[in-house]
């Protein structure tokens, strides 16, 4: 099993199982930007969270259940003023669906483990995927990898 296929356990699973308790404890537990963007599909503005231009290496995971969602290695400057990535860290670590909001067809980015929102996925990124997730940093939190290189 390579890296991209091996799944990490995630606190998702320690989550509220009622909808309304979940949302409590995402009230509690997030900013209002982080909850806004994650939880109610918001945008942050373009070039102004904290990981649109971040170079460190680590893994990028879920702000609201931490599941490891993008690796720096699939990390590239698109100029959009988000994040973007290449691809997911996994496969079946992020979701797709159809978003026809603001008079626009784009597909949205979910984390499968708690539906989080996390931005959108474009057919223009380099290769070898051609694909540009454009992810909000408000729903991701940077797991850097330390001096060890773990």
């Amino acid at each position: 099993m390579s890296d991209r296929e091996e799944h990490d356990e995630t606190p998702a699973a320690n989550l509220p199982p009622d909808e309304d308790a979940r949302d409590e404890h995402w009230r509690r537990t997030l900013t209002p930007e982080q909850y806004r963007v994650a939880r109610e599909a918001g945008t942050e503005r373009a070039f102004t969270g904290r990981y649109w231009d971040c170079h460190e290496d680590g893994t990028y995971r879920c702000v609201c259940c931490g599941a490891e969602l993008f690796r720096s290695d699939d990390k590239f400057d698109s100029g959009c003023g988000w994040p973007s990535f290449t691809r997911a860290a996994a496969d079946g670590r992020v979701q797709l669906r159809e978003d026809r909001s603001l008079g626009m067809v784009r597909t949205e980015v979910i984390c499968t483990a708690c539906d989080a929102h996390l931005g959108h996925v474009f057919d223009d990124g380099p290769l070898p995927t051609g694909q540009r997730y454009c992810i909000n940093s408000a729903s991701l939190d940077l797991e850097k990898k330390d001096e060890s290189g773990s």
